[in-house]
């Protein structure tokens, strides 16, 4: 994508960690990868390419058992980035923990305003099953806080992909009514972008105008177009959006360099 030069006050910048599956236990390993490690080398790179983070969206999957030192240890970790954190469930998450450990902090706060930016979260999960599903409660949320962003430019983050994503195994573990979701944003044209996680992999696409970004791991990567499970040799990375006054965004992924691990199949709960 071109680069854009805009001064500070005309933009901000989000920097989005998916999918980190942290463990109570300091070294667990996800399909061989130590993601605590993995995690804090992602973060050293936000540190090394971004002087000032607005806001930092943690797109679910946070932890991959549940835990609440996971939880802990994610939120020590991303302090790191001297940036508010913003976070929503996945499907290995479990909100009742999250919402014990955030009491009392924004993190779980489903809308955010920034700059000539609305940020709407939504929960995408459903406790216990792999798949995901937008409530009546979510998408009156998401229909309230879209009627009440005036002027504001808007972008919808979530952690299930709303659309095929070209990979035959994920394609019935994404949200399973989009429809629903769809009419509610396709009433409002100042939504700029949906963004989330879950894939495990890149994507950069439109659906009529709106920009459909979904991002990789910062542990394990999913090989894209894969008929079957398959991990891919990608490194972990994250996403950075900046948001521009005039509802125009730059994005882009960073990965980590010279991290390498063998994959280990035995490893299920993927």
């Amino acid at each position: 994508m071109p680069s854009r030069t805009a001064p500070a006050a005309d933009s901000v910048l989000l920097v989005q960690l998916s999918d980190s599956h942290l463990f109570a236990d300091a070294d667990g390993r996800l399909l061989g990868m130590e993601t605590r490690d993995s995690l804090q080398q992602v973060i050293q790179r936000v540190l090394d390419e971004q002087p000032q983070v607005d806001l930092l969206l943690a797109s679910g999957d946070i932890s991959q058992d549940g835990s609440e030192q996971a939880y802990q240890r994610f939120r020590q970790m991303a302090a790191q980035i001297r940036a508010p954190q913003r976070w929503v469930a996945g499907n290995h998450d479990d909100l009742p923990t999250m919402r014990q450990v955030c009491a009392g902090s924004p993190e779980l706060d489903p809308v955010v305003d920034l700059g000539g930016w609305r940020i709407i979260l939504l929960d995408s999960s459903i406790p216990g099953a792999v798949p995901g599903h937008f409530s009546a409660q979510q998408l009156a949320l998401l229909e309230q806080a879209l009627a009440d962003a005036g002027t504001r430019h808007v972008l919808v983050s979530f952690h299930h992909h709303p659309v095929a994503v070209g990979c035959r195994w994920l394609e019935p573990i994404g949200v399973r009514n989009p429809a629903a979701l769809f009419a509610v944003l396709d009433r409002y044209p100042q939504v700029r972008a949906l963004l989330w996680g879950h894939i495990h992999q890149e994507i950069d696409q439109q659906r009529n105008g709106v920009r459909l970004l979904a991002s990789p791991s910062t542990c394990v990567q999913f090989a894209p177009g894969s008929e079957e499970f398959q991990v891919d040799h990608e490194a972990p990375g994250y996403r950075w959006l900046r948001l521009f006054a005039d509802g125009q965004l730059e994005t882009g992924v960073s990965r980590v360099r010279d991290i390498d691990f063998e994959i280990d199949y035995t490893i299920k709960g993927y």
